[in-house]
């Protein structure tokens, strides 16, 4: 029977030797690490792409707790299913119930786990390809921890690949050998569990009487005719989804009309895509035109009043409307290098004249009695420093070439020239 299971599910990890990537979360001394080592799981969410060891993480916590451990997929199960599971856990000294795809349990069924959680009837472990923010009810949220949890990288998939190799009887038995993995993982999109099925694909399709050698073209020969059905539960959803924002970033409202309709054909949650575009439209769009934000925010608005399928011609519109908008990721590159700087000086002291002085010994301390009220000054501007010293010239916001943005430019050169040199 173990040759008909599929090579993902065989080698599935059942303890973190053989678990490869997530090292902020597993790592010594990383939050996941000290639950399984002091045995004392809190309820949580997992929150991250397909195939990056959701599921795999959850049964090696529940293992090595020593807990019983329940599974569920939110596409099929019911709220009775759930009230089974509830009332037998009430029976077992410690249970961790999983539930994959948390986000699509509705309402309802999200209720229904709130006491068990609550008075530890059960340890709940979602798993979510989705922001749980918008997906979760804040009160189930507020009883759970949420882990982010990463794409795989190309040394993780490389790693995971030679690893199967010498633990997997029926690979060990054919002698693969693994030449050349850019093709196959290109082919993954990054999902583990992919990799390996398309692996296990790859040596099923090979001539068993020579020795099954993986490289790039060999692979891209024997998988061209891999099928490229979207999937709204996985396999082409985030490939779609991927190349719909890639076609909108790029200004090609032909190609991302056409993923579009791919994904309303295939019946996506409508809510998804507008999600998306609400991204885009800061990321890429920004201040370059600050309408692209407003519009994308009353599409997912009108969206969730209308439904599919008059939906469609909203989401066009707002598609047609970004990607012919134009384009700056100013902003997004502005608080990437702010946040990097905060990792860097993460104690840089506030300047005491911006700091608030509601006591009397903070005053006395000089608390913000340097400060300059810019209303005071005209054009309502006043030169002080606001920057932490070891910041002091720090630019970290530099505008795009557009017409908006050069406005910007201009506005904080004639302040900040000769300071931040714009």
């Amino acid at each position: 029977m173990k040759k008909h299971i599929p090579l993902a599910e065989r080698m599935r990890p059942v303890n973190l030797e053989h678990f490869f990537g997530q090292q902020h979360l597993v790592a010594q001394g990383k939050p996941l690490k000290s639950f399984m080592d002091n045995q004392q799981l809190p309820s949580m969410i997992f929150w991250g792409p397909p195939g990056v060891g959701k599921t795999t993480i959850a049964r090696i916590l529940a293992n090595q707790s020593e807990a019983h451990f329940f599974q569920l997929s939110a596409i099929d199960s019911s709220v009775k299913e759930v009230r089974s599971i509830l009332e037998t856990a009430r029976k077992l000294p410690r249970t961790v119930l999983f539930i994959d795809e948390i986000h699509r349990f509705n309402k309802a069924q999200q209720d229904s786990l709130l006491k068990a959680v609550e008075d530890g009837t059960i340890t709940l472990i979602g798993a979510t390809t989705e922001n749980p923010s918008f997906e979760v009810i804040s009160a189930l949220l507020s009883r759970c921890q949420v882990f982010v949890l990463e794409h795989l990288t190309k040394e993780n998939l490389d790693a995971l690949l030679k690893d199967v190799l010498v633990r997997d009887e029926q690979l060990m038995d054919l002698k693969v050998e693994l030449v050349e993995t850019d093709t196959l993982i290109a082919y993954s999109g990054g999902d583990a569990r992919k990799l390996l099925n398309l692996l296990d694909m790859f040596v099923q399709q090979a001539n068993l009487e020579k020795k099954i050698v993986v490289n790039n073209q060999l692979v891209k020969e024997a998988l061209s005719e891999y099928a490229s059905i979207y999937d709204k539960n996985g396999e082409q959803h985030y490939d779609t989804i991927s190349a719909f924002i890639k076609s909108i970033r790029g200004s090609d409202p032909n190609a991302a009309l056409y993923y579009l309709a791919k994904m309303t054909v295939a019946g996506e949650d409508p809510k998804f895509i507008a999600r998306r575009l609400l991204i885009l439209a800061s990321e890429d769009i920004g201040n370059a035109n600050p309408n692209a934000l407003l519009l994308a925010n009353n599409c997912f608005q009108a969206i969730n009043v209308i439904g599919y399928p008059e939906c469609e011609l909203i989401l066009s519109q707002t598609v047609v409307y970004l990607a012919t908008s134009v384009k700056s990721n100013a902003s997004y590159l502005a608080i990437k290098h702010a946040k990097q700087l905060v990792k860097k000086y993460p104690n840089a002291a506030i300047p005491l004249h911006l700091r608030n002085a509601p006591t009397k010994l903070m005053k006395e301390l000089n608390y913000g009695s340097e400060y300059k009220y810019a209303h005071d000054f005209e054009d309502n501007f006043a030169h002080q420093e606001f920057m932490p010293k070891e910041l002091v010239d720090q630019r970290i916001y530099t505008p795009g070439e557009n017409p908006r943005e050069i406005q910007q430019k201009e506005f904080l050169k004639k302040r900040w020239k000769e300071k931040y040199g714009y």
